[in-house]
């Protein structure tokens, strides 16, 4: 049975900038801002909450199905997607449109500027749950706003259940919006700052949003994680990383770790212990997607951690 993965595909452009802003950058000046800066770094990493979700839900062992949109310009990805025996049956180009993608510079002091374009991410309401055979399991992530909303009905009508995942997509959402959601949903996964931003939206505790599904997740970075299920709350310790690189896509590699628990049938504590992992191994890799641990990496590493086998 397949995991249904409903977000964005996405070039992520990152740029370093060798120096500071903030000696560009003039406050008295901030009306007329016209500045450039020289990135004689750069590199393009392949992203998307979809894609990353995907990925490292294969190095697991799982069989994740994309529901995504790409543009034109969408080659080098398709190209990877079949490289990595990771189906694109789902990946819908659409024409005269750009993938999305995200240009980000960062400066010395860790200071960014991102600009970000949706490109055909735009069009994923386009895509119909529906399409999509013997999927067990979905999730709605990150994505165009009909998109996300339209993958919900049609999951929640469908009887199949899913993971809502908002990222950085919830202030898209008003609170009535999100009740729907989690109305709709059997699981639902904020990070900490989402889950504040869902109380205020919606009025209401993490606890009476954790009633409306059978788990809210809440991810806290380096303090691990927090699993709501049947009216108790799992502490879910943070797995100490190798080294630290780069956050970019810990979220989605975590979630990963969540689809394969639950489709495994698992308890909500060793799924979350298991994405926990999947958060350790990516943080310790450039991009979202270059880390590459082996199942049997993964099983060991988890017996360590956890003093339990995984599999």
């Amino acid at each position: 049975m397949h995991a249904l993965i409903c977000g964005s595909m996405a070039y992520d452009n990152i740029m370093v900038f060798p120096d500071r802003f903030k000696h560009h950058i003039l406050p008295e000046q901030i009306h007329i801002l016209n500045v450039a800066f020289l990135v004689p770094e750069m590199r393009r990493e392949f992203g998307g909450c979809a894609g990353n979700i995907a990925y490292n839900l294969k190095l697991l062992g799982g069989s994740p199905l994309i529901m995504a949109t790409v543009g034109d310009d969408a080659a080098p990805y398709l190209e990877r997607l079949d490289q990595l025996q990771l189906p694109r049956t789902h990946v819908r180009q659409v024409p005269g449109s750009f993938t999305a993608q995200a240009f980000i510079t960062t400066d010395l002091d860790d200071n960014q500027i991102t600009a970000f374009h949706p490109g055909a991410m735009s069009f994923s309401h386009l895509n119909k749950v529906e399409q999509a055979s013997s999927v067990s399991l979905g999730i709605v992530a990150p994505d165009g706003r009909e998109g996300m909303l339209q993958h919900a009905r049609d999951f929640a009508a469908a009887g199949t259940p899913f993971i809502f995942d908002p990222g950085q997509g919830l202030p898209m959402f008003n609170g009535d919006e999100l009740l729907d959601f989690l109305g709709q949903a059997d699981y639902a996964c904020f990070n900490d700052y989402e889950a504040k931003l869902a109380c205020e939206r919606t009025g209401r505790s993490l606890e009476q949003l954790a009633e409306l599904v059978q788990a809210l997740i809440v991810t806290k970075g380096g303090q691990g994680s927090d699993i709501y299920c049947g009216g108790q709350r799992l502490e879910i310790p943070c797995v100490q990383a190798d080294t630290i690189v780069d956050p970019t896509g810990c979220g989605d590699a975590y979630r990963a770790g969540l689809l394969y628990g639950i489709i495994a049938g698992w308890n909500m504590e060793r799924t979350g212990r298991l994405a926990a992992l999947m958060g350790a191994y990516k943080i310790a890799s450039r991009g979202p997607q270059n880390h590459a641990p082996s199942r049997a990496e993964i099983a060991a590493r988890y017996q360590r951690e956890f003093n339990e086998a995984l599999w």
